[in-house]
Parts: C-alpha cells; structure tokens; sequence
C-alpha cells in the first residue's frame, strides 16, 4: 500500500499540474467509496477472472516494488521482456485449411505475395493419422486440412515456395516423421539442403492425447520417435524445430489462461525429461521445442501469459541445466476459436484484431489470425485477406514493432504478469505431483480443471455476464445467413484414393522393389538411423501410410486417456437461433413474442427494450407497441396477435395492479400462452407467480435456460 504521508521528491515538484496535491491511495479509495452509497468496494470495482485473479481499478507503482521479473532486459534471460533486443516484427504464418495440394498451393503463392511470409500447413484427418488415401473413411480425407501422401503431394503444395527461404510449418501430429521423412526428400530432390530449413514440424503426443484422447501408438514409442528426429534435425537442420507444444486444445476447451499455460508447461517438461532420459542434452531439445498459445478475448490477461510463459519456460530449462540461450522460448500465437460466432460472423473480425494485438504486444515470434468465417465454411480469398492483413496493420501501420516490449513497465501488465506466472507454476506443481503430464491426463486432472472453468464460462454466457456481440447480445433479427458449402467429402475420397491407386500402380517393378527394400531399412533401423532411413524410403517412392505403419511395428497399441471436450462457447446460443430458423422452414414464421407494454412510451420503453434484444438472441419474432392504456387492453392485444409467447413490461409500480387482470385474460383465452414479466420486483414475486407469471427475465437471468425451455414448450 502507498503510504499515507510523504515528502515530495524532486520530480513531485516538476511534475505537470504541480500545484495540486499529490492523493493517496487511501485518500483516492475513500472518495470512491462515498461514491458508491455504500455498495461493497470489492462487489463493485474488482473484477475477479477465471484464473483467480482479482483485477483492481486502480494499479500504483508500489504494485511493482517487489516483482522478480522486472530486472530483466529485452532478449536476455528470463525474457519476460521478450527474446530479442532488436526484434522487429513476427512471422505471419496463416494456416490455410484448403483439401488439396493444388488449392493450398495456389492459396499459399497468392497470399505469400501479399504479405504472408510464413507456411503453415495443416494436414487432413487420414494424414494426421498416418493413414494413405485408400486407407481412410469417407468424410477424413480432405477434411480440415491437405490430404498429403507422397513426396510429389508435398512437390504440388509447395510448388513456387523457397524451402530453403520461406518458414515451413507443418502441423503433423501422429504422422510426425514419415512427414518430416516426406519434407527433407522433397528438400533433397529439389538439390537443396536440410541445413537451409526453417519452420517445424509439430509434434505433440501428449496434445494429441488431451484433444482427441488416443495416439496410434504408445506415450513411451512417441517419445523414441521424438529423440530420433531431435537427434537427426540437429545433425542435418538445425534450424528446424521439431516440436511444438500446443495450449490451444485446452483453451478451446475452455481453460483459463492459468491453465492452458500451466498445462503447456507441465508438456513441455515432459518432453525434456522424457528426451534427457534418452540421452539427449538439455540445450539440443530445448531448441528443438516451440510453445503455441491461444490468443482470447481478455486482452491485457494474454498479454500477461506469454510474458509469464516466457518468464517460466525460462526458469525450468535452467532448473535443467540450460544454458542462457536455450532458455529462449519460441511463440507461435493463434487467435481463439472458443468465442468465435457463427452469427453476425463479421463482429469476428473485431475480436480477432483484439487478439492478434495482445498477440504482438506479448511478444510472440509468429501468428495465425484466423478468418471471421473459420466456425462456418472454409475462409475464400476475403476471408483470408482480412485475416491477414489483421496482422500487417499492426505491423506496419500501428508501428507496434517500433517498440521492444511495448508492455513493460505498465504497473497493471507487469503484476498481471507475475499472478499469472506464480499461478500457472503453482497449478503446474500439481501436475508433477501427479506424476508428469502424461499421468496427469490418464488420471484426469487436467481435464476435469478445465471443465470447471468451461463450466462457469457458459454460465456467464447464458446468463449474459460475458457478452457477445451478435449471439447472446444485440442479435441480429434481419440477418441473413452465410452460405456454408461444404467440400463433397466422397468426391474427394474417390479422387484422392483413386490418385494414390494409380500412383502405387505406376511404379515399375525395379521402383516398387526400390521402395520395399527401403522400407525394410526403415524396419530394421535403430535410433537416429530411422529418420534417415525413413527419408530414403520417402526418396524411393514410399507414401506416408507406408512409412508410418513400418515405423510404428511392434508398437501399435494405442495411449488412450479421456480427451477435452473441445467447444465453442457460443454454440449454446446459435443452437437456439438454428431450432428457431428450422421452426420458420417448417411453418413459414418464427415465434412471436408479444410485449405487453403498459402505459406510455417513457414507463415501458425501458424493459421493452431489454425483451427485445433477450428474445431475438433466441430467434424469436417480437411484436412491439406504442403501450396500452389498460391491463385488459394489453391482453386483448396479446390474443389477437397469436403469440405464443407474452411479455408484460412496465415499471414495477404498475405491475401489482396491472398484472392479475392481464394475466387471467390471457390465460382464460389461451391457458397454454406463456406470461413473462421483464423485471425481477422482489417484494412482488410470489404474487405475481400465484397470479399466474410463468416467468421472469431480467439482467441475472439466465437467458439460455429460459429460451431454451420455451423452444421445448413450443414444440420447436
């Protein structure tokens, strides 16, 4: 606390406005008080987030006397303050989630002239899997990303792409190395060398697990293959990092920023651990591990967890005998889809220019801005355009990179930074009491966290304590859908299976015997011989589902744990809109709801107001007046219109009279109506319901739950 009584310095004396005293925190706090009638300081004016954390109204420059992390410098250890002093920019790495290689290349060419200068390539589910074309169901090939199976598959999409220039990210998952196998052969082909390479390929067993709750192949066989690669990329790419540990499953679960960073941590121990056991040094694997965080919507709260990731990545590489330089930890930042809206989908837009700034002030080293239309259909040229140049306006016309660490010294980011910190570690002390992460998911701690928080989450969205523009607030009654075409799942499924046919076909008898005979290498070899291996195979002419099977022999059990339950927060709400856009296929209108609106425009307007935007965020139609002189009046109104739904809105001292008559018409004529009241008159409750009142709505409400029962009494 700021001491009640000091001296003035110097620099009290120069300040501007001089001549005014200089307040005190008590005196300022004693002041707001008086303000507030009475109503408690902490109710009113402390804001409390899903990690735990109390926000103050007012942060000091005492906040920061005693915080470890302030005496670092920009690019130097612990690099709260960011990995370099002379940073000017990140990468903008835009993942492009088209089902071909020929559409991605000709996205990826397009947009890498118009200021992307980063690949980020995202595999389709057969992929992912390890699985060839021919392997795979209908509806995973092609799905969510580019069915990849042979080298000349990687030739098409990255045709016109540098490898030796351009970033090269690939999100591989299970099929890490017969990917990196495919990468470093059409590297080799192309006459260049793997020691040109930047990017990644994304490994992540353990993300894998907890967002789809099952790998190929065992934890322990995952972590061998890891070792091999890291052994190899050292060897041969030492700019290409092979892992990447992503928080976004959790956060798209619906985690706090506490938690998705604690849970990111406790990976990325892990993999240390786990690979310094198999012999690997500490400063090899650290520089081998990237970290992908989501980006959400409490800006200065993301702002503050990749300064504290940085801050803590740093402390446990060192705790490992890391070096200065290994404790660097690398960013990649991906704006959030748990809060993204498929009505009013433009407002995305706006929450995605929020994110990607917190995303920059953090201090991330590169970034995905996803499209307005991610929840709906595949982004087209605009979609991607927006999204991208999202990122160049803060680039170069916000001049954020102008700035090293625009962040630092804010009193309210610098402690929000170290309650992040201290929190994240302490939730990360409970993994490793669990045993590691890999235990701490088969025994279902992380996963049960993030439900809790997941849990209060869609409570404030039903009850509107966290607002949505467009969903659950201020909808949009005369909005028009998106188109949402969908890619023909079975034509793609024939096409590609039929290519990887002919592709196997097409290779004489001398390349198919090529090909086994590698493939018998990859077999046989051992340790950092089987990348090596498995790129020769890859060179020959072995597609992916034949490289990831011969490596995974002898280890085909799967790692199962309970996944997350990866969602959409908003959904709850667009699933009311959808029942009620299906209710108006089926019978040619919505619902109407009818306000009752008593007496003139200045008593009733008010709660007429607030009906309004409660019923259209359900897809509700709602019939407004100028108000009734009468109760009886009113009711009459309400029948004749043949609403299912009626909302008696007044002020509260009309109510106790006004109420009964109306109610008792209504439902004298149509006992099935539904009698709302907008208000919540304490004093007046009982009465009201003994009067016949179905129901209440007002700002505690939850507006789900009432909307939703409607729908369900309604038949819709």
């Amino acid at each position: 606390m700021a001491a009640d009584v000091r001296e003035p310095s110097q620099a009290d004396k120069e300040r501007l406005l001089a001549e005014f005293p200089y307040p005190s925190y008590e005196e300022w706090r004693q002041v707001v008080e008086q303000q507030l009638k009475g109503a408690p300081f902490e109710k009113r004016l402390v804001t409390k987030t899903y990690e735990g954390i109390d926000l103050q109204p007012l942060y000091r420059q005492e906040d920061l006397a005693n915080l470890p992390h302030l005496g670092g410098l920009p690019g130097f250890p612990p690099f709260g303050r960011g990995s370099s002093a002379l940073k000017t920019g990140w990468q903008i790495a835009q993942e492009i989630p088209y089902s071909t290689p020929e559409e991605f290349n000709q996205a990826v060419k397009y947009d890498l002239e118009r200021g992307q200068n980063a690949v980020n390539l995202l595999l389709d589910t057969a992929t992912l899997r390890g699985q060839d074309p021919d392997e795979a169901a209908v509806g995973e090939v092609g799905q969510g990303g580019v069915s990849i199976a042979t080298v000349d598959d990687l030739a098409k999409a990255f045709d016109g792409v540098d490898l030796a220039k351009t970033p090269i990210y690939i999100q591989a998952s299970s099929a890490a190395m017969p990917t990196m196998a495919l990468l470093i052969a059409l590297v080799k082909r192309q006459g260049k060398s793997p020691a040109d390479l930047q990017g990644g390929i994304e490994m992540d067993p353990l993300g894998i697990l907890a967002s789809s709750g099952e790998l190929p192949r065992s934890v322990a066989g995952a972590y061998d293959v890891m070792a091999q690669m890291i052994t190899w990329a050292k060897a041969n790419a030492p700019q290409f990092k092979v892992v990447t540990v992503h928080g976004q499953p959790y956060a798209h679960a619906g985690a706090s920023a506490v938690q998705e960073l604690a849970f990111g941590l406790a990976t990325g121990v892990e993999y240390l651990r786990e690979m310094v056991a198999r012999g690997l040094a500490v400063d090899d694997v650290a520089a081998r591990i990237r970290f992908s965080f989501s980006l959400g919507s409490n800006y200065f709260m993301e702002v503050a967890k990749l300064r504290a990731a940085r801050l803590l990545w740093a402390k446990v590489v060192k705790a490992f005998g890391g070096s200065d330089e290994a404790q660097e930890m690398t960013i990649h930042a991906r704006t959030s889809a748990y809060n993204k809206s498929t009505y009013d989908p433009y407002v995305n837009m706006l929450r995605v220019t929020t994110e990607a700034f917190a995303g920059a002030v953090g201090g991330c080293d590169s970034m995905h801005t996803s499209a307005f239309d991610e929840a709906i259909r595949q982004p087209d040229e605009f979609a991607r355009r927006i999204a991208r140049n999202t990122q160049l306006v803060i680039q170069q016309e916000a001049n954020v990179t102008k700035v090293v660490d625009p962040a630092g010294g804010s009193w309210y980011i610098e402690t929000l930074t170290d309650q992040v910190g201290r929190q994240a570690w302490s939730l990360f002390q409970e993994v490793e009491k669990q045993g590691g992460m890999y235990a701490a998911l088969q025994a279902r701690m992380p996963q049960e966290q993030v439900a809790q928080t997941a849990a209060a989450r869609l409570t404030s969205i039903a009850t509107r304590k966290d607002i949505f523009v467009g969903t659950n607030k201020y909808a949009n009654a005369l909005e028009e859908p998106l188109p949402a075409p969908q890619p023909d799942y079975q034509a793609l499924h024939d096409k590609r299976a039929k290519y990887i046919g002919d592709y196997r076909t097409g290779l004489d008898s001398t390349k198919s015997t090529s090909v086994l005979s590698k493939l018998t290498d990859v077999l046989e070899a051992k340790g950092a011989a089987l990348l090596a291996t498995a790129i020769e195979a890859a060179l020959a002419g072995a597609t992916i589902g034949e490289i990831a099977r011969t490596v995974r022999q002898g280890d085909e059990t799967k790692a199962t744990v309970q996944p997350l339950c990866i969602q959409r927060g908003l959904a709850i709400f667009e699933s009311l809109r959808a029942k009620a856009e299906a209710y108006q296929a089926q019978t040619g209108a919505r619902p109407q709801v009818f306000l009752a609106n008593l007496g003139p425009i200045p008593r009733h307007k008010p709660r007429a107001d607030f009906s309004t935007d409660f019923f259209q965020i359900g897809g509700f139609t709602v019939v407004n007046n100028n108000g009734f002189d009468t109760p009886e009046a009113a009711a009459q109104a309400a029948l004749d219109s043949g609403a299912s739904v009626v909302v008696i809105c007044g002020n509260d001292d009309d109510y106790p009279a006004a109420v009964p008559p109306l109610v008792q018409k209504v439902k004298a004529a149509k006992p099935d109506t539904a009698v709302i009241l907008a208000g919540y008159p304490q004093a007046q409750i009982e009465a009201h319901k003994a009067a016949g009142v179905d129901e209440f709505i007002h700002v505690k409400a939850n507006a789900y739950e009432i909307l939703s029962g409607l729908q369900q009494k309604l038949a819709m």
